[in-house]
């Protein structure tokens, strides 16, 4: 029985490359046999994607290219590195973009993947330029899936850059944050150590003067006392928070 293949079974490629392909796509590769050259290569992989979708993009003798979902022509591999140039270029956006930690980590997560196939697409291109070198165009794909390698490369290393500054402003804002409750807490032992003793002996003697507002019309007394109470932890406050200042 024919085992099965990946490839298209209108393909007229050699049964040397047939046989070199399994049932699954697997890694990124470049083959030839008889003056066909076949390349293996995986579409640009989307976020929260496990498996790589393949792709096959067949040069025959005669120097015509053919794929399984783009079409023919001399521009089907100039398409290809277009989707990935296309999505770099959408992870620049969400990066320029960014705000928030995890604006940062949905761009490096979609960006890692995409680094690493571009990765191999450049080592798959570089390996079918060395077994097509009378292929001129080649060359040009190679060094264009080179720029876009690099720009991922550099992307990645500019994301994770921009991270890194966002959290160390936030574990400076926080530090300064503690620096302040500390100082406020510090304050308000002292203010809390200088009443203690009075509290205490208060407590202790049940101190009750006689002030001479018992006798005075209610609730002139009360209300004074609270307006009084209120204007006095204004001003505690204020000396609290004034931390914040320093």
């Amino acid at each position: 029985m024919e085992a099965k293949s990946v490839l298209p079974r209108v393909w007229d490629v050699p049964d040397e490359i047939r046989s070199r392909l399994g049932a699954t796509v697997g890694r990124q590769r470049a083959m030839t046999a008889d003056g066909h050259l076949l390349l293996v290569v995986h579409v640009p992989p989307k976020p929260d994607e496990l498996g790589r979708q393949g792709r096959f993009l067949w040069r025959k003798p005669d120097g015509t290219w053919t794929s399984n979902d783009l079409g023919g022509g001399t521009q089907v591999v100039g398409k290809h590195l277009d989707q990935f140039a296309k999505a770099i270029e959408d992870c620049d956006g969400m990066e320029q973009q960014a705000s928030r930690a995890e604006e940062y980590l949905a761009v490096l997560e979609r960006l890692a993947p995409l680094q690493r196939s571009a990765r191999n697409l450049y080592g798959v291109l570089q390996e079918a330029r060395q077994l097509c070198p009378d292929d001129r165009d080649l060359i040009n794909f190679r060094d264009r899936a080179y720029e876009i390698e690099r720009a991922a490369e550099l992307l990645q290393t500019e994301t994770n850059n921009s991270l890194q500054l966002f959290m160390a402003k936030r574990a400076e804002e926080q530090a300064k944050a503690s620096r302040r409750m500390a100082v406020s807490a510090h304050r308000l032992n002292i203010l809390a150590a200088f009443f203690f003793p009075v509290a205490a002996l208060s407590g202790i003697l049940g101190v009750n003067l006689v002030h001479g507002y018992e006798a005075f019309r209610a609730p002139i007394p009360f209300l004074g006392f609270v307006a009084v109470s209120a204007m006095l932890g204004l001003v505690l406050a204020c000396f609290v928070a004034a931390s914040r200042r320093d």
